[in-house]
């Protein structure tokens, strides 16, 4: 995946795990060799993850006994590669030069390989089976029927937070300048059908300390790596936009009861994909009229109890017009790629729809009934479903 970040919008192509490019194969070398049984006929290739993806190195067409060998040219800062099988990964980094060994068997290998010769790619191994660890905990409270949304979404928050507070105590502040500090930064979740970074400087300035700490080592000890100063673009730009977020926020703030919620005021705003969207076209289904921010420290949570609404009511006749007011445009888009409801966009030009409807401030929504009225503001309702329900009948 793509996270050379020189703009906003390369930070969340960091949703797979990043590293510099190195292609060429000779001076000083390091290799990495081994055997995955099971896999007889299948291609093992062997790619650098570079700032700007997947780089081919190398391919071999596996045997009887699943031999594999690669030599590459070392680099002179920590450099990232993975040995893959169709879907199947594993991640190494090398940082000297070295043999690393690798024994897995197919179609395991992805979790189950062992490692050796390397104490980063054992490291990294131990985050990577930590990781699948976490999205399986996820993925157990999502599907939990006795769970309601509110508890899901408490519950997922708490899994992960306990991961972070994990890794960045005992791995990452312990030793920012290791290659597997950097690894774990741009480790993902997968929420619903979307995969998100786990360490988000986008949406959590405890987690741009978190960059800025292996940023500020990785200049010490690798001072004309790419990655070092990749890590400060990433660090700088989350800044930007939380200072975005929070000046709309005080930017919008009034009075509640200064808030009509007689009619609707129409809006016209283009999508993810570029369409012209009208509310008043939603007539004769129950809208979620929604003001969002992807660049808020609780978006994420924000949309999994959207979503399970969604999925709840939408065959019922229930939409949701989402209006972002992110800066980052493409940011917004990469994030409301996979969501099934219209989702628009407020640019700095669009001011007027903020203020037409007054509200507080973002995330904030109104309910609409089937003629396009407004029928209750969030402040209003205690039971969202109960309303939702009542709407659709």
């Amino acid at each position: 995946m793509n996270i050379k970040l020189l703009t906003k919008s390369a930070v969340m192509a960091a949703l797979a795990f990043v590293a510099m490019g190195v292609t060429s194969c000779d001076q000083r070398k390091f290799r990495v060799e081994g055997t995955i049984t099971d896999a007889k006929d299948s291609t093992l290739y062997f790619e650098n993850m570079s700032l700007n993806g997947a780089v081919a190195i190398d391919s071999v067409k596996l045997g009887d006994d699943g031999a594999f060998s690669f030599d590459c040219k070392s680099a002179d800062a920590p450099e990232f590669y993975r040995l893959r099988i169709a879907g199947q990964i594993i991640n190494i980094a090398i940082d000297s030069t070295e043999t690393v060994g690798i024994k897995a068997s197919y179609p395991t290998m992805a979790s189950g390989y062992e490692v050796s010769g390397s104490e980063e790619c054992a490291t990294i191994k131990q985050l990577t089976v930590m990781q699948m660890n976490l999205q399986s905990q996820v993925n157990a409270i999502a599907s939990n029927p006795a769970l309601g949304v509110d508890a899901v979404a408490d519950s997922v928050t708490r899994v992960i937070e306990d991961y972070k507070q994990n890794v960045k105590l005992n791995y990452i502040f312990k030793e920012p300048m290791r290659a597997y500090s950097y690894f774990a930064l741009f480790q993902t979740i997968n929420l619903g059908r979307q995969a998100t970074l786990i360490f988000n400087p986008r949406n959590s300035e405890e987690d741009i300390k978190v960059f800025a700490a292996v940023a500020t080592s990785w200049d010490t000890f690798y001072p004309e790596a790419e990655r070092g100063k990749n890590l400060h673009n990433i660090a700088i730009e989350g800044m930007k936009d939380i200072r975005i977020v929070r000046n709309k926020q005080v930017a919008t703030q009034i009075e509640a009861s200064r808030v009509n919620t007689t009619g609707v005021i129409d809006i016209t705003l283009p999508d993810n994909r570029g369409n012209m969207r009208t509310l008043s076209q939603l007539k004769g289904h129950v809208v979620m009229l929604d003001f969002h921010s992807f660049a808020d420290e609780n978006s994420m949570k924000r949309i999994m109890v959207l979503r399970e609404l969604y999925n709840k009511y939408h065959a019922a006749g229930f939409e949701i017009y989402q209006v972002s007011v992110d800066g980052d445009e493409h940011f917004w888009k990469t994030q409301t790629a996979a969501l099934p409801w219209v989702c628009v966009h407020a640019s700095e030009n669009d001011a007027n729809v903020i203020t037409n409807y007054n509200v507080q401030g973002v995330p904030t929504f109104f309910l609409l009934d089937k003629n396009c009225n407004v029928y209750k503001r969030d402040a209003q309702i205690a039971d969202l479903d109960t309303e939702i329900k009542s709407l659709l009948k």
